[in-house]
């Protein structure tokens, strides 16, 4: 349980921060470290956002990230509160990372050992090897340049986007990964392979700028994890921390409003009308939604209704989770299935936002690593459809029970056969849920699509641009979404947040 700290005798400024994400949390912990009294505000009865963990029929279920990378970006947490991240967090290395697996049943599987992914790649088309070879050149030049130069810079006024320039025109920004990996790779397959991984972090490959090559190399040098007890660990060690720090996570405490006088925050309202005075808060929440919902349109002359609703937002998801009585030992912890459409199908769901009736799959079996995930002999499942945000008029309410029906066809004909008799227990999320539980602007999934024009000094700032003592952490702000986007952008917040003695004196 949850305990609540009593802030009595303490005249350190107060830090709020809306949302327990890792990007909330990681914030708490770093603001906590500066000197700042923290208190984290959760809408939902229990903390992780959208890591949130879902506890069904004897079944674990994280519901959302699951592929843990960067692992040291997490250490650095510990580190900051003088303890070792093992105490809490035992994370399993991946093999393979993923399997991706074709419509036509063939598969390949993609790890960090780089003899195997030779072998892969030749498997497909020796031919490319050569060029495969000088992707992973390209893409390591992006680690370097766009991951450990720019990640945690807070990109807050337009000179840090002017000494960017030269990294971006280097790693020629302006061009998709799709075309950087298809300048390199001949074979389709191969090219599906090498640039599929912006869609775990709401990108379209023909869209996002090819940087996001870099999280080929960043999965390359730190490898894939999962942790034992699945993702949810994770949250329960870094509230552990921050409990050690006298900080409390604030459940079933939503905010509904921001309060603003003069251009400044002075604290929240919270739905239950209470107000909680304080002159920094940090929003770990949907940017857009903060800047909609919880700011009123006077305060916010960037930030207006107009250009909110005039911006580009991710795809969503549909999440369906099931647990069977049986094991499926030879499906691995992480498999893409990808569909006959690969472009076509990406086109559906970014341009023209419609649901079409095909789909590609992220299959999602931790049982695979971790059996005390479900009930002995049982396997915990959950299978995931990027789809359309809300603007496709979708209505999930009449839609879900035939998409999910269409999806455990396509899953019994393939990699789970005879699963759907062995099923014992099942739920839904679906893009709805990403707006009404979530509250994520149109049930965007990962916020402000990753284009390069919606990237760095160009996506929300850590510090806001309307509201003096008003920052963003989280998927929504620089770099973006994804375990280790998140944790970079609560380093980033750093350098903008002043010290607390810096804040008593800006109060006055």
């Amino acid at each position: 349980m949850l305990k609540k700290t009593e802030f009595i005798h303490d005249d350190r400024p107060l830090a709020l921060v809306i949302g327990s994400g890792f990007g909330g949390l990681a914030a708490a912990i770093r603001l906590s470290h500066k000197g700042y009294r923290v208190r984290v505000l959760e809408k939902l009865d229990a903390p992780g956002g959208r890591a949130y963990v879902f506890k069904r029929d004897g079944y674990t279920f994280d519901a959302g990230p699951t592929i843990i990378t960067a692992p040291f970006l997490l250490q650095e947490l510990w580190e900051l509160c003088g303890e070792k991240m093992e105490t809490d967090i035992d994370l399993r290395l991946m093999d393979p990372y993923y399997r991706i697996r074709f419509d036509d049943g063939t598969h390949f599987d993609y790890s960090g050992d780089m003899e195997h992914m030779r072998g892969e790649v030749a498997r497909f088309c020796p031919d490319d090897l050569a060029g495969y070879e000088r992707f992973l050149e390209e893409a390591e030049k992006c680690y370097r340049l766009g991951f450990e130069d720019l990640s945690a810079v807070a990109f807050d006024s337009f000179s840090d986007l002017i000494e960017a320039i030269p990294s971006m025109f280097k790693m020629k920004a302006w061009e998709s990964i799709y075309t950087l990996v298809a300048r390199h790779l001949k074979d389709p397959k191969l090219r599906q392979v090498m640039s599929f991984h912006p869609l775990l972090i709401g990108g379209n490959p023909f869209s996002v700028t090819a940087v996001y090559a870099l999280i080929n190399s960043l999965e390359r040098r730190h490898g894939v994890f999962s942790a034992m007890g699945g993702t949810g660990a994770l949250i329960r060690g870094l509230v552990r921390l921050l409990n050690d720090r006298g900080i409390s996570i604030e459940c079933n405490s939503e905010v509904k409003q921001i309060e603003v006088r003069q251009g400044k925050v002075v604290g929240v309202t919270l739905a239950n009308h209470e107000f909680i005075p304080a002159e920094t808060v940090i929003s770990n929440a949907d940017v857009a939604w903060t800047y909609q919902k919880l700011i009123a349109p006077e305060h916010r002359r960037f930030w207006t209704d107009r250009k909110i609703e005039r911006s580009d937002y991710s795809m969503s998801l549909f999440v369906w989770y099931f647990g069977l009585n049986r094991q499926y030992t030879e499906v691995p912890h992480h498999m893409i299935l990808l569909g006959k459409r690969y472009r076509e199908l990406l086109a559906d769901i970014f341009k023209r936002k419609v649901l079409a009736k095909d789909f590609s799959l992220y299959l999602h079996r931790p049982t695979a690593t971790d059996p005390s995930l479900a009930p002995e002999g049982h396997d915990t499942f959950y299978v995931l459809a990027p789809v359309p945000n809300l603007d496709s008029g979708t209505d999930w309410s009449k839609e879900f029970e035939r998409y999910r029906q269409s999806i455990a066809d396509y899953l019994d004909q393939s990699v789970l056969p005879g699963f759907q008799q062995h099923v014992t227990t099942s739920f839904c999320m679906t893009p709805q849920d990403f707006q009404d539980r979530l509250l994520s602007q149109k049930g965007a999934a990962f916020g402000f699509e990753p284009l390069l024009l919606q990237s760095a000094w160009f996506r929300p700032h850590n510090r806001s641009e309307d509201v003096k003592g008003l920052y963003m952490v989280g998927a929504g702000t620089h770099p973006g979404a994804g375990i280790p986007g998140v944790l970079s952008s609560a380093k980033a917040l750093m350098s903008v947040v002043p010290h607390p003695i810096n804040a008593i004196q800006e109060s006055k």
